[in-house]
């Protein structure tokens, strides 16, 4: 077996999409070779304090030479150059999206970011992303050379079809957590124009990890008026989650940014209807003929995009069976172990060759 560690910074149960993807990687490596070492680093990443970068480095120079170094670019990406010169072990990094392409960033902290990310990427051996988009993000603007990318995609699990509202009001569903850049206020401010149909929205993920995007998603449903349509539902189990999609008549995923947009393959594993924005890997990630697509940020067209999924049920039955033809095609959990697990093990063998 490759020794290896694998640093996420906070906890790792969070159900947001990338601790989702570090639990379901972690727990499959060793399936493939890999005993990977789970090591849990300050969760204040990408803010950490002077001592949760001193712990940091504490706990990360505690690890074996010889273990190949897996970090989540939570933290990696916020990491000082001199912390990450300091290590011994090979790095890889695990990049879910770019820090500083987050919404809600003064410019200063987007530049700081940026500035952090391009040197850390640097040093690393190796970099996984979760796209192709990513990884072409990672080229052109932080100076990765092709070479050092690999591409994971997320895996998607298998699920059974929606059944959908089987008639009456139509049940629309977004996932995520509540934070600027899902953009949920704007959606809640599409929907405001389409009072003729009749419709129910529920948003489920956390709502404790951006309390200014929480407070605007409020707002919106208070000022549109839209408080018996709309349900904020807070984070959920899988099965209430399961319950949800399996119920749900159309996707909608308002974002103005996505590494990858797990939910999507969510979506389409059930055979949903989606409307999505083209932010980031979105755009890529729900194939043509299996969703509306639409410009991030732009309300108008969110909007129409939604009347036209609401009013027309051929429409709707078009884009789902694309939907659930695509999302048959998905990557397996297994598959993104594998090819994470490949990358491990040659860096591990370039390092005992060396």
């Amino acid at each position: 077996m490759t020794p290896a560690a694998f640093a996420i910074p906070g906890d790792i149960g969070l159900p947001t999409g990338g601790y989702t993807y570090d639990r379901r990687v972690l727990a499959l490596l060793a399936q493939f070779g890999v005993a990977a070492r789970h090591v849990e680093l300050p969760g204040s990443f990408p803010d950490p304090s002077a001592a949760d970068l001193a712990e940091t480095a504490r706990r990360l120079s505690a690890i074996a030479a010889d273990a190949v170094l897996l970090i989540d670019g939570l933290a990696y990406g916020a990491m000082p150059a001199r912390l990450i010169e300091g290590l011994r072990q090979p790095i890889i990094a695990l990049v879910h999206h770019p820090l500083c392409l987050e919404a809600g960033l003064t410019q200063a902290r987007q530049q700081q970011l940026r500035e952090l990310e391009t040197a850390a990427l640097a040093l690393a051996r190796r970099v996984i992303v979760t796209s192709g988009a990513t990884a072409r993000t990672l080229q052109a603007d932080f100076a990765v050379v092709e070479d050092k990318i690999t591409v994971a995609e997320p895996g998607t699990d298998r699920a059974p079809r929606a059944q959908g509202s089987q008639g009456g009001t139509l049940r629309l569903l977004a996932v995520g957590a509540v934070v600027p850049r899902k953009a949920y206020d704007l959606l809640v401010h599409a929907l405001a124009s389409l009072h003729d149909h009749d419709w129910h929205l529920t948003i489920a993920g956390p709502t404790d990890r951006g309390p200014a995007a929480l407070a605007a998603l409020h707002a919106a449903v208070r000022d549109t008026q839209l408080e018996d349509r709309v349900t904020i539902a807070g984070p959920m189990s899988q099965e209430q989650l399961g319950a949800l999609y399996a119920a749900a008549d159309a996707f909608l995923m308002p974002s103005l940014y996505e590494g990858y947009g797990m939910v999507l393959g969510e979506a389409m594993a059930r055979g949903l209807a989606i409307v999505c924005t083209t932010g980031g890997a979105a755009a890529e990630t729900a194939p043509e003929g299996a969703a509306i697509k639409v410009p991030p940020g732009d309300v108008a067209a969110l909007s129409e995009a939604v009347r036209r999924v609401l009013a027309d049920g051929a429409l709707r039955r078009r884009l789902s069976d694309a939907s659930w033809l695509a999302g048959q095609k998905l990557p397996r959990w297994e598959d993104t172990a594998a090819r994470i697990a490949g990358v491990i093990e040659e860096l591990a063998g370039k390092e005992r060759m060396a």
